[in-house]
């Protein structure tokens, strides 16, 4: 079956597989259509960027204060029977001597009393407390949730770069929404110091219009605007002197890594 064909199912299985449910046979046949289909290589390697980017929504987490509380209660509630038994055995020799306490005790006891319901309402109190403080920092947690989601890019383009033996070296993503071309080195090409790849969008017409010179990070970030990108059937980086070469000029170097530029709905 061409998957090129059915991009719903496309799109499916490149979830799968990039979640990493798609198992055994069918793995391994999808591995194989991604190694022969540019197509296949993109949907897989977009579905992984999207996955690694739900992480990025996650916030760190410090153990609440009464977790170190629960231990030190139930280490406490595990020496009671051992104490209980030495209290039982010392009331057992002076048992005679509880009637002479009894006023006292009971004076004790009602004293006891009032701290304890005191207590409890401070406890409300404090839980009313924690309470407003929780809802604050959800509503907080929410907002920053919101800025987030509202920041994230909207993929609408991809493309996947391969070399002369068509093995992916770039993810190029692109999000007309904040004119952002985002390039992700996924092989193992560096450049050498006095070198720099330049990103080119090759027109059905016309030479080759430079994108921008890549710097070596390993995540680059472009500023493009979105009829320079969607007249563009296809991508090349090329490998050029430091710093680029002006566009008008056209690449003047070896043209390292070229594929097809897709539009993802």
């Amino acid at each position: 079956m061409d998957l090129t064909r059915h991009p719903d199912l496309l799109d499916r299985l490149a979830a799968a597989y990039a979640l990493g449910t798609l198992r055994g046979g069918a793995r391994r046949r999808f591995e194989a259509l991604a190694r022969q289909s540019p197509t296949v290589r993109a949907a897989a390697l977009l579905w992984q960027e999207r996955f690694a980017a739900l992480t990025e929504l996650q916030w760190e987490e410090a153990p609440s204060p009464n977790v170190w509380k629960r231990i030190e209660n139930i280490i406490a509630a595990q020496r009671q029977p051992a104490m209980g038994r030495r209290r039982a055995a010392n009331g057992a020799l002076h048992w005679w001597r509880g009637a002479a306490f009894a006023g006292a005790i009971a004076t004790v006891a009602a004293v006891a009393f009032s701290l304890n319901l005191l207590g409890e309402v401070d406890r409300r109190d404090g839980q009313l407390a924690q309470l407003g403080s929780a809802r604050a920092t959800l509503a907080a947690r929410n907002a920053q949730l919101a800025a987030q989601l509202q920041a994230k890019p909207e993929i609408q383009y991809v493309a996947v770069l391969a070399d002369d033996r068509s093995a992916a070296s770039m993810l190029v993503t692109f999000d007309p929404a904040h004119s952002t071309l985002t390039i992700k080195r996924v092989g193992g090409y560096q450049e050498a110091a006095d070198k720099s790849l330049q990103l080119w969008a090759l027109p059905p017409s016309g030479g080759p219009r430079s994108l921008g010179v890549l710097g070596e990070n390993p995540v680059v970030k472009l500023t493009a605007a979105e009829n320079q990108v969607r007249e563009a059937p296809a991508l090349a980086i090329s490998l050029e002197p430091k710093g680029g070469v002006p566009t008008e000029r056209g690449p003047t170097g070896p043209v390292l890594f070229k594929g097809a530029l897709l539009k993802t709905s």
